[in-house]
């Protein structure tokens, strides 16, 4: 198959994404190479898999650090290779803090200080946030280099160390809800609503690119949402449709959004 029909299937953004993860496959089928890729978010995990049906002499192995991890690494291999104890190179960094203010950090504070000192976001995984501090899954390689100069979280002064995998505090993602009452289920009034923009100022962004719904670009901004779909909006935040939960007598849908926190 040429690399033009492979492209008809994804997003143009998704082009240089979609070249990399080729070369993966074919290095494996055809030179027997095994490759462990970076954090990959669940549409570029989708991308891979998708790809990787197509050879049937290669196989992945895909591993957050947890059940139920929304990002993973991946192993791409020859299909003869066990991969079940395979390395993954996951270890989980425990971010803490003597000051009591650091049950007041979210997801956003931690993430931004770690993209903050130059980490590229594809070598951080999920992050678990308590108010005890979060427990981040990272690529064994940067551990280090953070144990060494990460000192700060949203100005709180922190300490970070390496833990094994079995003291891993996973925490569930927070939503809170909210139902709307929209006209139709378009991407720009539902978003317009969940961020509390007007339909104009929300329309900018997502043609600008800078929306993913299902972690896929979306640039069209009379997209129709349905019931399970995550919207991301950068700069903004992200929600789940959570719920269609019917008309009302007045023409309206009636929608229940879990906005992350």
């Amino acid at each position: 198959m040429s690399h033009q029909e492979i492209y008809e299937h994804f997003h143009p953004d998704e082009k240089p994404f979609v070249d990399r993860a080729w070369e993966w496959i074919e290095r494996s089928a055809l030179r027997h190479e095994t490759k462990r890729t970076d954090f990959l978010d669940p549409r570029q995990a989708f991308i891979l898999c998708s790809l990787a049906n197509r050879e049937r002499d290669v196989k992945i192995r895909l591993d957050g650090g947890s059940d139920r991890a929304e990002r993973c690494r991946a192993v791409i291999a020859p299909d003869y290779r066990p991969l079940e104890d395979e390395d993954m190179g996951i270890v989980v960094l425990a971010i803490t803090s003597d000051d009591r203010r650091i049950a007041d950090l979210d997801h956003g504070d931690y993430l931004g200080a770690l993209l903050g000192l130059g980490i590229k976001r594809d070598k951080i995984g999920d992050l678990h946030v308590s108010e005890a501090g979060c427990h981040v899954l990272i690529t064994e390689e940067i551990s280090d280099f953070l144990i060494g100069h990460m000192k700060q979280v949203h100005r709180l002064e922190v300490s970070v160390a390496v833990r094994p995998h079995g003291e891993l505090i996973v925490t569930e993602v927070k939503l809170e809800e909210q139902k709307l009452s929209v006209a139709s289920m378009r991407l720009d009034g539902i978003a317009s609503d969940v961020f509390r923009l007007s339909r104009t100022k929300i329309v900018e962004p997502i043609r600008a690119g800078r929306c993913r719904v299902n972690w896929k670009a979306e640039e069209n901004p009379s997209t129709a949402l349905h019931a399970g779909d995550i919207v991301s909006m950068k700069g903004f935040g992200r929600f789940k449709v959570l719920e269609v939960e019917g008309m009302s007598k007045s023409g309206r849908i009636r929608i229940k959004i879990g906005k992350f926190v």
